[in-house]
């Protein structure tokens, strides 16, 4: 039920499967194909007109690097696909505007999702390992390059790379450095009140920088944490109660806490059922707790635990297999993807929400999530990538 952009997408090789222990339900042998398309008959007629507005739409389409998000016009939770294949790995992706920035190992493009799903290649012959897009600040953040720099990109510089109607902006450099950083692991950007923090996980370090608005207009140096004991791989910042600052960070042993305001670094989850060293997978910060409870994920588990290191709930969340990739989504769930399912959890409970089954193992990788689009990529080493997307809603999820 979910259309191609611009004849950009097709069908995925994905099942969707409900767990009947979760509704008290019990699919039978039609669902696969008849279930999802017959509960949303009733909504045929809007889709319909949403369609004729946005084919109408396409029909003046070029290039949209400042659009306006269209509302999409299907809820059912279908898995498609864009047919441009990268030729090499997708690492990461944003979306600005409707559009898609992808990164690779060989350089940054957009993928114009609101045309007729064309590539436009933007920087070639660098890494692109994680962005985002920062709209209202104008800005790209990103690592990227081989030292793995924080690098940060002018919106309105890559905008005139397609458009190259600005003169300008042509004449300005495009990007700047953040702290001469290099050998960065990972990042995370927290919003909190009118500030924008920046913390970013080094080799042996965390530093937290913060937006400086014009006439500085960059991220700026504010707290910096060295030769912690255990490597970070995974990082993210809250506050407590709105007031005190938190870094939290994921290592080969398990989740640690730093208390921003005194340095002082301590263990808040250690796995010791498990001998080998440990992949952190995602750190989720769960809503309503005053920042002071999270969900860890980490191999195929996750666990409940506050900013103490107290288990907060009685509650293991458990895979169905080791997944590759685990994401929150804004639907108030985390999604894991593995080799032979994506699985759609509640991120309060762990309970499953739905399940995809592919018809033949793959590797699948988060790229990106607004409101309830999900998109995700192909892995594949030394071959081409693809970019998957699918549409998620709650009630949707219901009626699966």
């Amino acid at each position: 039920l979910l259309h191609p952009f611009g004849g950009s997408g097709s069908k995925a090789s994905f099942t969707p499967f409900v767990d009947p222990r979760v509704y008290g339900t019990s699919p039978t042998d039609d669902d696969d194909e008849n279930s999802a398309s017959a509960l949303f008959a009733d909504e045929l007629l809007r889709q319909e007109q949403e369609q004729a507005r946005l084919n109408e739409a396409r029909k003046i389409s070029v290039v949209n690097v400042n659009p306006t998000n269209i509302r999409p016009h299907s809820d059912t939770p279908e898995i498609r696909k864009y047919k441009k294949r990268f030729n090499s790995e997708i690492l990461c992706a944003a979306l600005w505007g409707v559009n898609l920035l992808v990164g690779t190992e060989n350089g940054l493009m957009l993928l114009d999702r609101s045309g007729q799903g064309k590539v436009y290649n933007l920087i070639n012959r660098r890494r692109f390992q994680q962005m985002d897009v920062l709209e209202g600040l104008n800005v790209l953040v990103t690592i990227s390059g081989k030292k793995n720099k924080l690098r940060v990109y002018y919106l309105s510089w890559l905008r005139n790379r397609i458009l190259h109607n600005d003169p300008e902006v042509e004449k300005k450099q495009g990007w700047i450095t953040v702290g001469e950083l290099e050998g960065c692991v990972h990042y995370k950007v927290v919003k909190y009140e009118r500030i924008k923090f920046l913390v970013i996980a080094l080799k042996n370090a965390v530093e937290i920088y913060a937006w400086a608005p014009k006439p500085y207009h960059k991220f700026m140096a504010f707290k910096s944490f060295t030769e912690l004991q255990h490597r970070p791989q995974l990082v993210d910042l809250t506050v407590e109660e709105g007031q005190r600052l938190k870094v939290i960070y994921g290592s080969s042993v398990g989740f640690h806490v730093i208390d921003v305001d005194s340095g002082n670094p301590y263990d808040i989850y250690i796995p010791s059922h498990i001998q080998s060293q440990v992949t952190p997978h995602a750190i989720v910060v769960l809503p309503k707790t005053d920042g002071m409870e999270m969900l860890l994920c980490y191999e195929d588990e996750g666990v409940y635990v506050n900013t103490y290191g107290r288990i907060t709930k009685d509650v293991v969340l458990q895979w169905g297999e080791m997944p590759t990739s685990v994401a929150y989504i804004h639907s108030n769930q985390i999604m894991g993807w593995g080799e032979k399912a994506i699985e759609i959890r509640s991120v309060e409970t762990g309970h499953l929400d739905g399940v995809f089954m592919h018809k033949r193992a793959q590797r699948l990788k988060f790229l990106s999530e607004r409101n309830d689009k999900v998109f995700f990529a192909s892995v594949r080493s030394g071959g081409s990538s693809q970019v998957f997307f699918m549409t998620l809603n709650r009630s949707s999820m219901m009626n699966w």
